[in-house]
């Protein structure tokens, strides 16, 4: 058994001993959105820290626990806080917690984040559906040796984003009254914020959006068979696009002032998935 799946055969253990409870759907809550946990019925709560091997959050604004339960009348768990490959742990630690949701039976993952506007026609404050991705600029989660119990060698790419998932979200957002924006996301491996060059060069390979996070755990997911979805709220303008500099406070405020239409958003489509 590969180190990688030993490890993720021990948090599943450590999971199945604190509860039978079993997840349709996970989402995962990104920087400043985690306050829509309040919109779901708890049934249990697991710290990170008490699953053994398991990696910690350690982001202000990213809590650091499971939280198993009902959106609506659909059984979830929720990642309220993530960790990221910029805290120093290892891609395949990074994308332990997907591949645990997995393992609890997820079959719908819904990825969330806060992220840098590339695209001039979008607005701070403004959603963004994610209908594909660039990860070339962080470690393939994929790395070493296969998880076959999980997926294949060289899993399929084409649509990360499932189709009919985007079709869920996109009438949701329409019947809700609430402006939703499509486009590309472009992970970085962080922490720093990117340069007004780097920016430009996103730009020119088509990215309309850049954060620090989701794009490994939606190749992490696809690779075992979930299907994935997912919002980024355009927290600031990228480098370069603005006078102001960038501070994740204000990532934080942004997506604190959108909190209503997001909870709307997530909860709604959810409940037709």
């Amino acid at each position: 058994m590969s180190r990688p799946y030993e490890k993720l055969e021990k948090s599943y253990e450590y999971y199945r001993s604190q509860t039978e409870f079993i997840p349709r759907v996970g989402l995962i809550l990104g920087s400043g959105l985690g306050g829509y946990a309040e919109n779901m019925k708890v049934h249990k709560e697991i710290p990170y820290s008490e699953i053994p091997g398991f990696p910690v959050s350690t982001v202000q604004g990213h809590d650091g626990r499971f939280l198993l339960g009902y959106i609506g009348s659909t059984p979830a768990v929720v990642m309220k806080g993530r960790v990221h490959y910029y805290e120093g742990y290892a891609m395949e630690d990074v994308v332990l917690p997907v591949r645990l949701m997995k393992k609890m039976g997820v079959e719908i993952l819904f990825l969330t984040n806060a992220s840098g506007g590339i695209n001039r026609g979008f607005s701070v404050g403004d959603f963004m559906m994610i209908t594909d991705q660039i990860s070339s600029f962080v470690p393939s989660p994929l790395v070493g040796e296969n998880l076959s119990e999980l997926g294949d060698r060289f899993p399929d790419m084409t649509h990360i984003y499932d189709r009919e998932l985007m079709k869920v979200i996109e009438k949701t957002a329409d019947e809700e009254g609430i402006d939703l924006k499509r486009g590309v996301y472009l992970q970085t491996t962080g922490p720093n914020f990117e340069s007004p060059a780097e920016i430009r060069m996103y730009d020119v390979l088509g990215a309309d959006a850049v954060g620090m996070s989701t794009a490994c755990e939606a190749i992490a997911a696809r690779h075992a068979g979930v299907r994935v979805c997912g919002i980024s709220c355009i927290s600031n303008m990228a480098s370069g696009l603005s006078e102001e500099e960038l501070s994740h406070l204000d990532v934080q405020e942004v997506a604190d002032r959108r909190s209503e239409e997001f909870a709307r958003l997530i909860t709604k489509s959810i409940g037709k998935m």
